[in-house]
């Protein structure tokens, strides 16, 4: 950190560059360009960069955005002495770009900012050329550039200084009142106007003079620009101007209610009875034209208050018809008659869908049927040769119940009891009987083996 003069009356500290230190580098930079770059051209550029950079960066630093080679010289003085060169930088600049003359910069936006009268402009604001810029002439010490980089970041930042406020609200503004708000932004008077100057170029602002007075407006949400002030607009402010005045009044008025309130509870304490009295009267007055005042202060919010509800129901309303547009483009070839007419073609394509899929299930199902009576059939005498070779020679199913349990006794022997008796008589069939079943049975099984062992397998034959 070096500290530089920035002017007989100013005195602040800047950041330079690590090789500001070093004498042999610096020599060469505080040296004055080559009239032909084409000499050297690596050097022209790199003295070039190197100053153009540090100007950018001081200027941020101090957060202005207009400088003039006279300010330049003092703060790049080191040891003494001045950079020759800076006047080149600046024209480069400007013929690049980078730069623009104060009054040119404001006759670019608008003409109408002369009247302002903030010191700011030419008595005669010509819109200069760069041959102008470039002429014999030269550059002056005290002629102020506009850094365009540097007046962008600044426009924005007002910008967002004024949404983010709690007047965003307030489409008007005095320039005093954003003056005041944007005193964190703006250093000065002169960075707010060429702040103002980028937002209008960019149409996001527009600043008029109403009744000797410098009113700005701001585009509201959902604005892509701003538009002219109305008279609308000026019947807002006056109210929301008349708003403020009354509320300062009305609160001055209850401290000076207040006061008088005091001072009666002091002379009271001294025993003097009738001044005490005098100021409890006087206070009456005081709070009965506060009163008054409070009045018509709830009349001039209950005004705003109806002009804000008006303009939403104005955006409900042109909400409403950008719907009715919409719905109408998007119904524009839909009709009652086309609707009623794709769904009866939908009904009648599930109705054939559901046709076909019975066909189908129906014609696998009646396939079938010749197999499935054949099978039955088979079951059926299957069922009835078993029941006539396999005499029955289980016990008849015991009839009555079972005695419940008793709460004495074995589980054992209740269970046994109720089983019923073993039959004593043999079954009637007799031993031989018995023996030629055994010996049928067996020869029967014994032939079968014997039939599928000796006859081959048989194949379908193809259709002649």
């Amino acid at each position: 950190m070096v500290p530089s003069n920035l002017g007989e009356e100013m005195f602040t500290e800047v950041a330079l560059p690590p090789e500001w230190e070093d004498d042999e580098r610096m020599n060469f930079l505080f040296s004055d360009f080559k009239e032909n770059r084409d000499v050297s051209t690596t050097d022209w550029d790199s003295k070039m960069d190197f100053w153009t950079s540090l100007i950018l960066k001081i200027c941020r630093s101090r957060g202005t955005v207009c400088v003039n080679l006279q300010e330049l010289n003092k703060i790049f003085q080191r040891k003494g002495i001045m950079p020759l060169g800076l006047a080149t930088v600046i024209q480069c600049m400007a013929r690049c770009g980078k730069i623009q003359r104060e009054s040119e910069f404001a006759a670019n936006v608008d003409c109408g900012w002369v009247s302002w009268g903030v010191g700011l402009l030419l008595v005669k604001p010509l819109k200069w050329t760069f041959s102008t810029l470039l002429g014999s002439s030269g550059v002056t010490l005290n002629e102020l550039f506009v850094v365009i980089e540097l007046v962008k970041e600044k426009a924005a930042e007002l910008l967002g200084v004024y949404q983010s406020s709690p007047v965003a609200n307030h489409s008007l503004l005095s320039f005093q009142e954003l003056r005041t708000l944007s005193s964190h932004v703006c250093v000065d008077e002169s960075t707010l106007c060429m702040a103002l100057l980028q937002l209008q170029r960019e149409k996001q602002v527009t600043v008029s003079l109403h009744g000797g007075e410098k009113i700005v407006k701001f585009s509201q949400p959902g604005q892509n620009h701003v538009s002219p002030v109305s008279d609308v607009d000026l019947g807002i402010y006056q109210l929301q101007r008349s708003e403020r005045l009354l509320e300062e009044r009305v609160e001055a008025l209850g401290l000076e209610a207040e006061k008088y309130k005091k001072d009666a509870r002091v002379l009271l304490r001294e025993g003097k009875k009738s001044q005490a009295l005098s100021c409890l009267r006087t206070r009456k007055r005081v709070e009965k034209k506060a009163d008054h005042l409070y009045s018509q202060l709830e009349n001039v919010k209950g005004i705003l208050d109806k002009i804000a509800n008006s303009q939403t129901d104005k955006l409900v309303i042109q909400a409403y018809q950008a719907g009715v547009s919409a719905l109408r483009l998007s119904l524009k070839d839909v009709t009652v008659e086309g609707a009623e007419s794709l769904v009866d073609q939908i009904q009648e394509f599930c109705d054939t869908q559901d046709e076909v899929n019975q066909i189908l299930s129906g014609g696998a199902l009646n396939s079938t049927d010749a197999d499935t009576d054949g099978l039955e059939d088979e079951l059926r005498s299957l069922l009835e040769n078993s029941s006539r070779d396999v005499p029955s020679t289980l016990p008849e199913v015991p009839s009555h119940p079972l005695s419940p349990v008793r709460e004495s006794g074995s589980l054992c022997d209740d269970l046994l009891s109720a089983l019923p008796s073993v039959p004593q008589s043999h079954f009637n069939i007799t031993d031989d009987e018995l023996d030629n079943e055994l010996s049928r049975l067996t020869l029967a099984d014994t032939g079968l083996q014997q039939k599928y062992r000796t006859s081959p397998v048989k194949r379908a034959e193809p259709a002649q």
